[in-house]
């Protein structure tokens, strides 16, 4: 099929490009939000292919994977086609709902012609989903390997934004867990986090690395901590989980689903969150351990492969 999709989320686009198929990129001379093209920091196959607006009207697109609201008219505008009634289209929702959970509709909520895909049953559940035909089709992970060492007594966390996005994303919770285990910050903007959280250099240091040197550098911490009170499923955290990594993670939103018993901690009393990070940085045993467990339990989960099963299954029935 030829598929047009906005690049919005990397990570995520980075596994479903993987498939047979061939994705019809959106490219803008600004390569702004709605226009950003192919990725400049991951590995894409040649059938992940830029397309100008004007390019768009005069192709030939079999489906739309819409993934922001508004891109169902910026759909019609640079197509002429709409989704959901001239050409098939489904809709993934990445995130869970910004409002008060029970309570938010969705955008799509009162529609019945576009496919409404979560990547979280979490998700699902949560959102108001109206009229709309649901169905959930988890994450899939391109294996980076059991790249963990281990070797530096510190906690990787992988968060973007942390200062701008606070409680959400547990920022408030870090200097605690520092009394713990010092921190290795990695993601985007988190330049001054360590000044914003009044933490010194030695218990809290922050990189915003390229993908192909992220890995690494998270394995080389003894512990993966997943502070983050309320998002959908963390992309990192289960690629600390296929790294080989220990988790420590708040119990929130998918991710007791996410992180069997015996590959870490998960809990929602950050006494108990503490007590683990202190356990695993000082037993090097115990922390590899649980780590294989982890990578056990994330490939057996969020394979790649499963992951562009569950899509193609879909695609063909809502194309069909």
């Amino acid at each position: 099929m030829n598929i047009l999709i906005w690049h919005v989320h990397g990570s995520w686009l980075t596994s479903l490009v993987q498939g047979p198929h061939t994705y019809l990129l959106p490219t803008t001379p600004d390569r702004g939000h709605d226009g950003l093209g192919r990725a400049r920091t991951w590995t894409w196959p040649g059938s992940a292919r830029e397309r100008t607006p004007a390019q768009l009207r005069g192709s030939d697109i079999d489906l739309v994977v819409l993934q922001r609201p508004h891109e169902i008219e910026l759909t019609q505008e640079w197509t002429g086609r709409r989704p959901g009634h001239d050409i098939p289209a489904v809709y993934v929702e990445h995130n869970s709902p910004h409002g008060t959970a029970v309570d938010t509709p969705h955008p799509l909520a009162r529609r019945t012609d576009i496919h409404l895909v979560h990547v979280t049953h979490f998700n699902r559940l949560m959102w108001d989903n109206g009229r709309a035909p649901t169905s959930v089709i988890e994450h899939g992970i391109i294996d980076p390997g059991p790249l963990w060492t281990g070797t530096e007594e510190r906690a990787a966390v992988v968060v973007n934004e942390p200062v701008r996005r606070g409680r959400t994303t547990g920022t408030d919770l870090l200097p605690a867990f520092a009394a713990s285990a010092p921190l290795d910050i990695f993601g985007m903007a988190t330049d001054g986090l360590p000044r914003h959280v009044d933490l010194p250099p030695g218990r809290c240091r922050s990189f915003d690395l390229p993908q192909h040197e992220l890995h690494r550098a998270m394995a080389r911490c003894r512990v993966y901590l997943h502070p983050v009170r309320w998002t959908s499923l963390g992309l990192s955290l289960l690629e600390a989980m296929f790294l080989g990594m220990p988790v420590v993670a708040l119990g929130t939103t998918e991710v007791h689903e996410a992180v069997p018993p015996d590959a870490g901690v998960v809990s929602n009393r950050p006494e108990i969150l503490a007590d683990g990070l202190r356990r695993f940085l000082t037993d090097p045993g115990a922390a590899a351990a649980a780590g294989a467990r982890a990578r056990a339990a994330a490939r057996d989960r969020y394979g790649v492969e499963r992951f562009l099963d569950d899509w193609d299954r879909l695609l063909k029935e809502v194309t069909r």
